[in-house]
């Protein structure tokens, strides 16, 4: 079955954000090839593999708080099926419900680790 994929604006903002942090770190052309990995490979591959992407909501779960989290998350879902897949250097946030596929945000994997080096100035 093939499904529809929709871009939400919180994707697109992420999208700046990585274009910013790949522009501050001399890659801007790694942005390019991102959007054309997007719109070649990534898309058809959800418009017609939607399961590809490893369902989020069956993370362990390691505190009441975020055990509490997940079940207010999966009551929003009602019967969408959140997942996240990890695409050459980012890691993708997806909702599906039913034929449509909603891109929910986009990382880039250097962005998803701490600046140790801003903890201690002057080095």
């Amino acid at each position: 079955m093939a499904v529809t994929v929709k871009i939400t604006a919180n994707f697109e903002h992420n999208l700046e954000v990585i274009a910013a942090f790949l522009d501050n770190v001399d890659a801007p052309q790694a942005y390019d090839r991102l959007l054309d990995e997007l719109t070649d490979t990534l898309i058809p591959n959800l418009e017609n593999f939607p399961a590809i992407g490893r369902p989020f909501l069956e993370r362990t779960v390691r505190s009441v708080e975020v055990a509490n989290v997940l079940l207010r998350l999966q009551a929003k879902l009602n019967a969408g099926d959140l997942r996240e897949h990890l695409f050459a250097d980012y890691l993708v946030l997806y909702a599906q419900f039913s034929d449509v596929i909603y891109l929910l945000s986009i990382k880039h994997h250097r962005q998803l680790s701490f600046d140790l080096q801003s903890l201690w100035p002057g080095n």
